[in-house]
């Protein structure tokens, strides 16, 4: 095994030097940091894995996209057609926009920036966060960036991408205009979710059955909902495979009937395929060609739900499930109902079913029914993922997240927010009672998705990717003109029905902007009142208290310094355990953290005073819970941290050093082996220390002095180990903070109603920490404590 030692001269969060100890077995650090890079970053699935993959994702993303031709031109001619050249300009329209919107934007650049597979607007947030300071939670430590899955990279200074960056993190108020921006993308998708099952169900039924009263329509739109709700429970991978079958025979049906009326009644709908019908259709239409552009932006509506999806899906499965089946097969049905309609103007309201042919009609009618129930399935999905996503970087109250597959990890359930989004589908089916207005409610919300999106992924373009600012332009200006002229045309239609997303989004907007702020709030005030280290060393190795025989693991949102809720402990009880350990559990802007990296253990105090702390790091894509052996990998960490730091003590001449050590299994097994309580352990550990005041030598005699030093301080390594095991024999207590957090007396009232009604609702209805950390009843000590803020 080959030793390392060097000095760490960047470091600026710590004074003096910092010692780093690589120890190695058989092959360089670079090369092993790069194969797990690589490892994490792609994942290579065989091609019949994929060709599997892909055929789901046709049952989970593609089913709202899907069925849009059962209503686009319905709505696009609500009060019918006058000229049938308005019905070619009307598929140039639906040929462009989905040629421009899902075909290039999204299937060959937005879902080129997911984050390692992970998409949806806190997918981009996430990566613009870790290549500019932009995160508003400050909880971020330089050991963060040396992660496999954190890829970081330096910019030039005087590059456009440093001089964006620079811009960015110059003001507090930019960083909270780009969250504020991220979580109005997130509440319109939200929006989306509770849209889309309400127009797929009663749109579908009614366009099935136009003749059925409305309170029929609604009362089965109902019943479908509950079905389609209960189902999800299942997870994705079953719903895919009950739902691909019925959308891959959609696709291939509305594609041939499309073929067939192309060739059956008029060819020259081909035409649409040039853009001067574009033109022609909105100088001969005017206002009424303009605000039909609502009814057109229903054939690219389940798109955004596409990149939400990714984290359900491969990239490479989406974009051959999408380019292969979904996209031909879109183009020749609306080329098919346009070439129907052209001899046929009067059928508007039904086109699709009247162009079926009539010796497949009752196969294609239930199959379209079925379609139309499983078209929510994308936007359903797609919310699981990105609440998921914001629950971990600190913006959605705690909820229960399940994983429903072991294969890929990113596909979850979240039952709370299922229930609620039924709920609310209901509501909306049953308020309003009209495909139509639905159809414009839905029409705002994806705009808005859209636009977010495109600011998102232009930063994105210049930060992340480095493109050259003419790309960034092109991109930027074309998405800019298409999604803005939709825009304009939804605006026309808020008073018809657009105002239900706004004020869905605007309540899950408040909820996720206030639970933000009022975490961001607690955690500057724990950051200010933590306890000194002088106060700590004042008290003595004791602590001015009885050290009863055992283990205390104070939870703490601090990943440096000791937490107030310490000094409220023991000020308030005459005893603590002879072993104390803060337990921080974060999560980073990185989609997943490997279990080789997860732990970060550093010593407070001298060692006599037995106090450690360990900083658990998860990515969003981890569940914190699912991690059954999380004390046990704890203390195993807490060990080989402790032979470490036997090993590399009288290395250092600084007052604070750092040993961050990487094994390979053998090396880690060997360590844990030595101690005979501990069993071995199948992992990496990274281990540092920043608190810790030993004496130490010159480093000119380091290299000299690593062995001897180690086998000069086996004696009392043995005796801390034989010390800890004994306190952990003696039993494990979990301190937990049961924090109250109220605002200040001086402060305004919209900050009083904030946090002492909205936050503090939240905090009552949201999961308790002592269910998200898995602790059981018998162990667990709630210390109760008021913030104001």
């Amino acid at each position: 095994m080959a030793a390392r030692v060097e000095i760490d001269e960047d470091n600026e969060t710590n004074k003096g030097s910092m010692w780093v100890l690589d120890q190695k077995l058989d092959q360089p650090m670079d090369e092993e940091a790069g194969r797990l890079r690589n490892m994490y970053r792609e994942k290579k699935f065989s091609s019949l894995l994929l060709l599997r993959f892909a055929f789901q994702s046709l049952g989970v993303v593609y089913g709202d996209l899907g069925t849009s031709p059962l209503y686009v031109f319905y709505n696009t001619f609500p009060h019918g057609i006058d000229d049938p050249e308005d019905i070619i300009g009307a598929l140039s329209l639906i040929i462009y926009s989905l040629t421009l919107i899902p075909l290039l934007k999204y299937v060959f650049i937005v879902c080129r920036a997911n984050d390692s597979g992970q998409g949806g607007t806190f997918a981009l947030y996430s990566l613009l966060c870790r290549h500019a300071k932009v995160i508003t939670i400050p909880n971020q430590h330089r050991t963060d960036e040396e992660l496999t899955t954190y890829s970081r990279s330096t910019f030039h200074e005087k590059s456009f991408a440093a001089k964006t960056k620079r811009w960015l993190e110059h003001q507090t108020f930019r960083k909270n205009a780009l969250l504020m921006l991220v979580l109005v993308g997130t509440c319109m998708v939200i929006g989306d979710g509770i849209l889309t099952p309400a127009i797929s169900a009663s749109g579908g039924i009614k366009v099935d059955h136009p003749h059925m009263s409305n309170g029929v329509v609604v009362l089965v739109a109902v019943v479908i909902l509950v079905g389609l709700f209960s189902l999800q429970h299942y997870g994705t991978d079953r719903v895919g495979w009950l739902f691909a079958p019925i959308v891959l025979l959609w696709f291939l049906l509305i594609g041939g009937i499309g073929m067939l009326n192309i060739w059956k009644y008029d060819s020259s709908v081909l035409k649409a395929f040039s853009p001067v019908y574009i033109y022609r259709y909105f100088r001969r239409g005017g206002r009424d060609g303009w605000t039909s552009l609502g009814g057109i932006m229903l054939s690219i509506t389940g798109t955004e739900a596409l990149f939400a999806d990714l984290a359900h899906f491969p990239v490479s499965a989406i974009q051959i499930a999408f380019t292969v089946v979904v996209f031909p097969c879109l183009l020749l049905a609306y080329s098919g109902q346009a070439a129907y309609l052209m001899n046929h103007q009067d059928h508007v309201v039904d086109a699709f079913y009247r162009s079926i042919p009539d010796s497949i009609y009752w196969p294609v009618f239930i199959v379209a029914t079925a379609a139309a129930i499983v078209a929510s399935q994308a936007t359903i999905s797609a919310t699981f993922s990105i609440i998921k996503q914001a629950l971990a970087l600190g913006c959605f109250p705690r909820v229960k997240v399940v994983h429903t597959s072991k294969k890929f990890l990113g596909q979850i359930y979240i039952p709370d927010i299922n229930w609620i989004l039924m709920i609310l589908c209901i509501a909306v089916t049953a308020g309003f009672k009209n495909q139509s207005q639905i159809g414009n409610a839905y029409g705002t919300a994806v705009v808005i998705v859209m636009l977010a999106t495109t600011l998102l992924m232009t930063l994105i373009m210049i930060l992340v990717w480095r493109c050259h600012w003419i790309l960034v332009l092109i991109f930027t200006a074309l998405s800019l003109v298409v999604e803005c002229t939709y825009f304009s045309a939804v605006l026309f239609k808020v008073d018809q029905g657009g105002w239900v997303p706004l004020v869905i989004a605007a309540a899950f907007l408040v909820i996720m902007y206030v639970w933000h702020y009022g975490t961001v709030k607690r955690y500057e005030f724990e950051m200010h009142s933590k306890v000194s280290m002088a106060w700590i060393l004042g008290l003595g190795p004791s602590l001015g208290l009885v050290r009863v025989p055992g283990i205390g693991l104070v939870y703490t949102e601090l990943a440096s310094g000791v937490p107030h809720i310490f000094s409220h402990f023991i000020t308030n009880l005459p005893a603590i355990h002879s072993v104390v350990v803060f337990v921080c559990v974060k999560y980073l802007p990185v989609y997943t953290v490997p279990e080789e990296e997860r732990f970060l253990v550093k010593r407070i105090g001298p060692k006599n005073f037995h106090m450690f702390r360990c900083v658990a790091r998860y990515g969003y894509k981890d569940l914190h819970k699912k991690d059954e052996n999380f004390e046990k990998k704890l203390f195993d960490s807490l060990f080989l941290f402790v032979r470490l730091e036997a090993m590399m003590e009288g290395c250092s001449d600084s007052d604070e050093y750092s040993l961050y050590g990487q094994q390979t299994l053998q090396s880690t097994d060997g360590l844990l082996n030595n101690n005979g309580n501990s069993t071995s352990s199948n992992q990496d550990l990274t281990m540092s220390s920043v608190d810790s005041i030993v004496p130490v030598k010159s480093p000119l005699h380091v290299n000299s002095t690593v062995m001897s030093s180690s086998q000069m301080s086996s004696h009392t390594e043995t005796d801390e180990l034989e010390f800890l095991n004994s306190c952990r024999d003696a039993g494990v207590v979990h301190i937990l903070g049961n924090t109250v957090v109220r605002a200040s007396r001086g402060s305004k009232f919209y900050k009083k109603i904030a946090i002492d009604y909205i936050y503090a609702f939240l905090r009552k209805i949201c999961r308790e920490n002592s269910v998200i950390f898995n602790v059981p009843h018998e162990s667990l000590l709630n210390v109760g404590q008021i913030f104001y803020v």
